[in-house]
């Protein structure tokens, strides 16, 4: 029987301490943006520092989720990722699938995916790309020019090696073509690896702001975390927000942590469903067998 000794006992109480100080560091950020969010205007005016609200109100939720831009906005960032992720999935696994066979050409084509994951193409080629094959000033630039991720696509294929090669051979015996082990062999065997990455993906979309910002110009169209940029970085809340009533907007700072709470809460929602999965799948490709 394993017995613990006094340094095995210390080393565990500091990594203990330790990790509570992480986890309340990261929450207090999260617990003031909350706060903030529902505080009155004059809980904001009296406390510099709000952790918890004297008076809980709503208003800036109210003022935000009345405009139809932000409603909008969250619209589109919804298509990009749930459209977005499943075109990532069916192109990364497809390809990673036929990557995993052996055949002719196939180191040259993987050495053209590792030298773009190397060298990257930079921001005036991939804008000039995007706008010469007619894509500015649409959802599909926030979609089609990232459709394939290198890093995803090399760890899906060792993933698919990682596989026993006599289910190949005991489908082929049985008369399956390529797309049909693919289909009803390969892919129910890799749930992790898809619900890992396609987590991966959703936040990349979710989060994505730069590429809407230089490829998207009309705001009808900006996905949620360029408005939010407007909102609370360039702090341009009455332009981007405008009421439909005459009524006194709460204070902008309400405004700006209510949006970052609405922003962040949809994706934070979906972890707990994939969260079996994803345990499983962090490991991806790194061991054989």
């Amino acid at each position: 029987m394993f017995h613990r000794t006094v340094g095995d006992r210390i080393l565990e109480t500091v990594n203990i301490v330790l990790l509570v100080l992480i986890a309340v560091s990261m929450f207090i950020p999260f617990l003031y943006i909350f706060s903030v969010s529902f505080s009155s205007m004059k809980d904001f005016l009296e406390n510099d520092f709000i952790l918890w609200p004297k008076e809980w109100v709503a208003d800036a939720y109210k003022y935000i989720l009345g405009n139809d831009r932000f409603i909008r906005s969250i619209g589109v960032t919804v298509f990009i990722t749930v459209a977005g992720t499943l075109m990532n999935l069916l192109f990364t696994t497809t390809m990673a699938y036929g990557l995993s066979r052996d055949f002719a050409g196939q180191r040259t084509i993987l050495f053209m995916v590792l030298f773009t994951f190397l060298f990257g193409a930079g921001i005036i080629p991939t804008y000039l790309v995007v706008k010469e094959t007619g894509l500015l000033d649409s959802v599909w630039a926030l979609i089609i020019p990232v459709l394939i991720s290198p890093w995803n696509l090399i760890v899906i294929r060792q993933f698919f090696r990682n596989i026993p090669e006599e289910l190949h051979e005991a489908a082929i015996v049985d008369g399956a073509n390529p797309f049909t082990i693919f289909g009803r062999i390969i892919l129910p065997l890799s749930k992790p690896a898809l619900a890992t990455f396609g987590l991966f993906y959703a936040v990349s979309h979710w989060n994505s702001y730069f590429t809407g910002l230089i490829y998207i110009s009309n705001p009808a169209k900006w996905p949620i975390q360029v408005l939010l940029r407007q909102i609370v970085v360039v702090n341009d809340n009455t332009s981007l927000l405008e009421q439909q009533t005459l009524v006194q907007p709460p204070p902008a700072e309400t405004i700006q942590m209510a949006a970052i709470l609405l922003a962040t809460v949809p994706i934070l929602a979906v972890y707990p469903f994939l969260q079996k999965h994803f345990a499983k799948g962090v490991m991806l490709g790194s061991v054989k067998g």
